[in-house]
């Protein structure tokens, strides 16, 4: 996510139909803090990143190990190739 994108939270929440208590919990905020990013308090990055993993791209965050994320930061820095070619497949596979 690049400095300039802005997510709007209450967009993203109201289009999912979930209440603040709802919504913020699964990103480990309270529905205050929530509440507060809404009315336009400056959200931290890695809020924002979590927002987006959760809401945007519906990742259950529960379900990821910090080996996979290891593995994944591993690949992606040493062998780009293989993790181009597995992203791709991976994607096709979703889609067939």
């Amino acid at each position: 996510m690049k400095s300039v994108d802005k997510i709007d939270a209450r967009e993203i929440r109201r289009k999912l139909g979930l209440n603040q208590q709802q919504f913020w919990s699964k990103l480990g905020v309270t529905q205050s803090g929530g509440s507060r990013y809404e009315s336009g308090r400056n959200m931290p990055r890695p809020v924002q990143h979590l927002l987006r993993l959760v809401h945007v791209e519906q990742i259950d965050i529960q379900k990821i190990k910090k080996e996979d994320y290891e593995v994944i930061e591993y690949l992606r820095a040493k062998k780009s190739d293989l993790f181009k070619e597995l992203k791709k497949e991976a994607k096709a596979q979703k889609k067939g």
